[in-house]
Order: structure tokens, then sequence, then C-alpha cells
């Protein structure tokens, strides 16, 4: 299984580098500040697709992301 985390992937870059990892065969982490915004992202995946909200400049937020990924 390949698995991608995209920070920022709510919207603009980390949106589109989402969804074009999904197509190639990803599952996808999102993560980023909006858990709404992750959302949206997700439903233009047509694929498996974890939302998980997270600050990357707050260490703790980044080692809660991953306790929930891995």
């Amino acid at each position: 299984m390949k698995v991608a985390m995209i920070t920022g992937a709510g919207s603009g870059i980390g949106r589109a580098c989402a969804v074009a990892l999904a197509q190639a065969g990803f599952t996808v982490v999102l993560t980023g500040r909006k858990p709404e915004s992750l959302e949206a992202t997700r439903a233009l995946i047509k694929g498996e697709a974890l939302c998980i909200p997270a600050d990357v400049t707050s260490p703790d937020s980044v080692k809660a992301l991953f306790a929930k990924t891995f």
C-alpha cells in the first residue's frame, strides 16, 4: 500500500497534490487546520482518504497526527 500525507490539503496546492496522489493510487492522509476544508478535499477523491485536522506549527499537534495515522 502506498500512503501519502499531505499538509495543507484543504486548499490550493495541497488539495491539488492530494487529488493527484489519490488518482495515482495512493491512500492519502489529508491534514490541515480546517476540518471543513479537508472534508471538501475528501469529497473530490475517489479512493481512500483519511482527514486528520492538525497544526503543523505545533509539535504536540504533529505528534497526535502521527499517532492517529500510524
